[in-house]
């Protein structure tokens, strides 16, 4: 691998963007660590009226982790590794660092607008897709300038090779933009009746079609957001952190196809046991089970990657941080699949383990590669030292503990729900009411609220460790280099 460091790089759009994951970050897992405490202990709905209850800052948690955190931490390492592995800087075009600073004000426009027009109780309803059509344009203009910036950088490379962390992150940008827009079809209310606001609009779908469409794109939003960006992470990082080269390169790509192929069909197993074709049901199911392949083939080659220095594990907490990213998205991805079997989602849907599904795959797999990747940016991008090895330490275990307790209190309340929900005595009449589930349950959402508190407080020493790297360790003259001369 030819040194990454023989060109001077200009971070400057990277280093906006890892400032707003860390800001969005701690927004929108401070309001769900709120909201799960809301869940625990009701009475915190009524301490700030209206805006202050659980469906009012849901779509905000939701909104603020995915949109805020997560896309922030992908473009900071796009304009960080895009450079590296295609061996040229941004500073070369003018245009293209134009069009990162256009990406990222245009992207913070967008971000308060859609807390604005949130909190105002403005929002289609759809999950991932809550935002009015107005702000949907301005985030059309926003990936558009993104699909400029990767595109453009690409076409005055120096390395013909694009290596496969690139491929993931070309697939993120067209998977996301097909998605989005047809989903994302709605005439405004105030152009079909003439009366209404401009601000308010419905969906150019209708009935089971409305549903199928908003779950090919909200399961492909956990696809193309939540997973195929953070492997284009993981394929860069944990060589560069480790020293050691990709397992496969072969099973890289297997596992890239493999993906596209099959990731785009699962969505239809949301639907289950719904109004939409039996045959389409199904088939998101056969899907899902078949998409154990390639996730398991990503996971295995980032696992194997790491064969032979496994002793890395002692010495460095961002390789832990990495490796046990990898484990919980083997984890995340053979759950989600058996979740989808029918039988399985007959007791399993509406319950609290979908939740606990999401999240463990969230926080262990999204959250630490995403606090791995700018721990091991911040020396390279701001030229000083890591503030607190210790730290880190404390903050994996920390937040390890905050994401088992989190998703094992969820499978039992989601198994417990399921279970008391199909229990019926000796005439054939339901067991249980409604809230006999909910008081069984509220000890389950103590312990999740109390996950969720540790992972906040696991986040805020991290930022905690990023600003005094930045403002009070020692500056280096040359780039941090790992265990093997391969990682130069």
């Amino acid at each position: 691998m030819q040194p990454s460091n023989a060109l001077n790089y200009d971070y400057s759009v990277a280093k906006y963007f890892m400032f707003t994951t860390i800001i969005f970050g701690i927004v929108g897992m401070g309001i769900g660590t709120l909201i799960a405490f809301q869940m625990a202990y009701p009475d915190l709905n009524y301490l700030a009226g209206e805006y202050g209850t659980f469906s009012r800052l849901r779509p905000l948690h939701t909104n603020g982790v995915v949109y805020g955190f997560m896309l922030s931490g992908i473009f900071a390492t796009w304009y960080y590794i895009g450079q590296r592995v295609l061996k040229v800087s941004m500073s070369e075009s003018k245009f293209l660092m134009f069009i990162g600073k256009l990406h990222f004000w245009l992207y913070v426009l967008v971000i308060a607008l859609a807390v604005v027009s949130l909190f105002a109780g403005l929002s289609t309803s759809k999950e991932y897709a809550e935002l009015e059509w107005p702000i949907d344009l301005l985030v059309v203009v926003v990936w558009v300038l993104w699909g400029i910036s990767i595109f453009g950088l690409i076409g005055i490379r120096r390395e013909k090779t694009l290596y496969i962390s690139l491929w993931y992150y070309i697939a993120t940008f067209l998977g996301v933009a097909m998605l989005y827009l047809f989903n994302n079809m709605e005439v405004p209310t105030r152009l079909v009746s003439g009366m209404g606001s401009w601000l308010h609009s419905v969906s150019m779908y209708a009935g089971s079609n409305d549903a199928l469409v908003q779950w090919w794109w909200g399961h492909n939003a956990v696809a193309f957001v939540f997973t195929v960006a953070i492997i284009a992470q993981i394929y860069y990082f944990l060589p560069k952190e480790s020293g050691q080269p990709i397992f496969s390169y072969k099973l890289s790509l297997f596992s890239f196809w493999g993906l596209m192929f099959v990731y785009l069909w699962a969505g239809g197993h949301h639907l289950i046991y719904s109004t939409v074709p039996d045959w389409m049901q199904t088939m998101g199911s056969i899907f899902s089970i078949v998409l154990i392949l390639p996730s398991w083939g990503s996971a295995i080659n980032m696992l194997l990657t790491m064969k032979g220095e496994w002793g890395q594990l002692r010495e460095n907490p961002l390789i832990k941080f990495m490796v046990l990213a990898s484990t919980f998205y083997m984890f995340s991805t053979l759950e989600g699949p058996i979740l989808s079997i029918k039988s399985v989602n007959a007791l399993a849907h509406f319950t609290d383990w979908i939740p606990g599904h999401v999240h463990d795959g969230t926080l262990g797999w999204v959250g630490f590669m995403t606090m791995a990747a700018l721990y091991h940016m911040t020396p390279r991008v701001f030229k000083r030292e890591l503030y607190s090895k210790s730290l880190m330490e404390a903050q994996f275990w920390i937040q390890t503990t905050g994401i088992v307790l989190y998703f094992a209190s969820m499978w039992i309340a989601g198994i417990t729900q399921g279970m008391m929900w199909r229990a019926t005595d000796e005439y054939g009449n339901l067991a249980y009411s409604f809230i006999d589930t909910v008081t069984v349950l509220i000890p389950y959402y103590w312990i999740r609220a109390i996950g969720g508190l540790l992972y906040l407080v696991g986040f805020f020493m991290f930022t905690y460790n990023i600003l005094k790297s930045i403002s009070s360790s020692k500056p280096i003259d040359r780039e941090p280099v790992s265990a093997s001369p391969m990682a130069a």
